[in-house]
């Protein structure tokens, strides 16, 4: 290997958590895939590629945590939500929520775990059916599942709305007589009506003005302190994630390339993708800014990803060994793990 391309041991963070503890997570994910089929052909569809969504990652979510799923558009965080939920059918790997794989669950037995496990929509415009009052929408779960009479229904439904900050007199409302930030809180009330454990949160602020986004982010941790709720927050504003996450898993077209603490993977990342993000981050005082390369050029295709590294066309570190293998999710600090030929692993 060329000495200018020599591996090199990055300084952990002077926050560096102490190692996990050994009781099982609430969520474990290995090895999830799903590729999109690409279909040519009107008389006789037939297979001519795949979009590489989620192309085999690994992740855990310990039990009242939060882990921030972040990257670009596109490079598969909101699937990789979908398909904990069996939303959307796994290709392969396995997910195992409180012991139970999921994936060996029947419709109807997913369909009771379900009240477990509830997502809250990025938009909270086209989340909301139109034609239902917000009693209707609240009711809808708890009538499905069977969790109580009409009376009780109707008390949950009105102890849902005061939950998120709502007046009981807004249930015989309709969607579109709400602000935006109003409808994202009868969102959250309908993933609480079934008192989850855990629930997907898909960019939840992503369509609000900014100063309703720290309303709603400081609802989701008021609630989530208050029932011991485990989030998956999907995200791309790396500010917001600072606020909410306890970890933070970074993906990069289907690939987690960096995980670890907040604290450490915020004061020093290790991966060049994370360290490109952080560097687009705006902030007060740019002269403040760590001496990081904010990132050039456009994301791959994830129906033609390069080989190696996918994040190599885009790398200015890249050297041929990152064009040629895929690099492995390694351990490069006590909690911190990251994908790339640049970094020495510890174990």
């Amino acid at each position: 290997m060329p000495a200018e391309h020599a591996p090199v041991q990055r300084t952990p963070a002077e926050h560096t958590p102490a190692a996990p503890a050994t009781e099982e997570p609430l969520l474990r994910v290995r090895g999830l895939v799903k590729h999109f089929p690409i279909m040519r052909g009107v008389l006789l569809p037939r297979p001519a590629g795949a979009v590489r969504a989620v192309d085999g990652i690994d992740f855990d979510i310990a039990d009242g945590q939060t882990l921030a799923l972040v990257g670009e558009s596109g490079c598969g965080k909101t699937t990789t939500g979908r398909l904990i939920l069996r939303m959307i059918e796994p290709g392969a790997g396995t997910i195992h929520f409180a012991g139970r794989d999921l994936r060996k669950l029947s419709p109807e037995a997913m369909r009771l775990q379900r009240q477990q496990m509830q997502i809250i929509f990025q938009d909270p415009y086209g989340s909301l059916d139109p034609r239902m009052t917000v009693s209707d929408i609240l009711d809808e779960p708890l009538r499905i599942h069977g969790a109580g009479g009409r009376s009780a229904r109707k008390q949950r439904v009105a102890e849902l709305l005061d939950l998120v900050g709502l007046r009981s007199e807004y249930a015989n409302r309709y969607p579109h007589e709400f602000s935006g930030g109003q409808r994202q809180r009868i969102g959250i009330a309908r993933a609480l009506a079934l008192k989850p454990r855990f629930i997907v949160c898909d960019e939840p602020v992503s369509a609000l003005d900014v100063s309703i986004q720290a309303q709603i982010v400081n609802l989701m941790l008021d609630l989530q302190k208050e029932f011991n709720l485990t989030y998956l927050f999907i995200a791309h504003d790396l500010g917001v994630v600072k606020h909410v996450a306890d970890r933070v898993a970074v993906m990069y077209l289907g690939r987690i390339v960096e995980i670890a603490h907040k604290h450490p993977l915020y004061a020093s990342p290790q991966h060049p993708y994370t360290q490109a993000l952080l560097a687009a981050v705006p902030i007060p005082r740019p002269s403040a800014r760590q001496a990081l390369s904010p990132l050039k050029g456009e994301i791959p295709s994830p129906s033609n990803p390069p080989p190696g590294c996918h994040f190599n066309t885009r790398c200015p570190h890249a050297y041929d060994r990152c064009r040629h293998e895929a690099p492995a999710l390694r351990r490069v600090a006590p909690g911190h793990r990251a994908a790339c030929h640049l970094l020495v692993p510890i174990d």
